[in-house]
């Protein structure tokens, strides 16, 4: 029985699966995101994040004790000075991992793990839906369906331009070929 043995020892021995960690959290850091499997993004993750928290504390002593789990000079540089900053107000969850499938050779599932902050295509969208938010439910007002009235007359003259110009495309490419 294995109970409450939580560490996921991914095939390897301590060694190189703290090796191996030390290089993906490098990479993480340097790279802000990675491609890998599951279980290793989930492992990465449990790796990674206090590090990330012992930065938001910028003295000798966390930089030394970083260094000595990542054994990266450079990465630990960007921790410090980048990251830190970025992270500074967030409470912990630095990181977010996304399935993306599994690999064609061995089926395994695999994943893309990523620094939160540093998504900028989601960061922009969490903005610009701050701002129009809607209710699911439906109000009766005048004002409202003058206001969708016109936005959806548009709607109906767009795609009766579509199938002409069509029309026009496939006229031209029989005389192309």
């Amino acid at each position: 029985m294995r109970h409450g043995k939580t560490v996921n020892h991914l095939g390897r021995t301590a060694p190189h699966r703290a090796a191996m960690l030390a290089n993906m959290a490098s990479s993480l850091i340097l790279h802000k995101r990675i491609n890998t499997t599951l279980a290793k993004a989930k492992a990465l993750r449990k790796y990674v994040e206090p590090l990330i928290t012992k930065s938001k504390d910028d003295t000798t002593h966390s930089r030394r004790t970083v260094f000595s789990y990542l054994k990266d000079k450079e990465a630990v540089t960007i921790l410090f000075r980048e990251v830190s900053g970025k992270v500074a107000d967030r409470p912990g969850g630095y990181t977010r991992i996304i399935k993306l499938g599994n690999r064609l050779g061995d089926n395994a599932e695999m994943a893309m793990i990523e620094l939160v902050d540093y998504n900028e295509l989601l960061l922009k969208t969490a903005k610009g839906e701050g701002k129009a938010k809607t209710t699911r439910r439906g109000r009766s007002t005048g004002a409202a369906k003058k206001a969708a009235a016109p936005a959806a007359e548009p709607k109906a003259e767009a795609p009766q331009a579509e199938p002409e110009a069509l029309a026009a495309d496939a006229a031209a490419e029989p005389q192309a070929e």
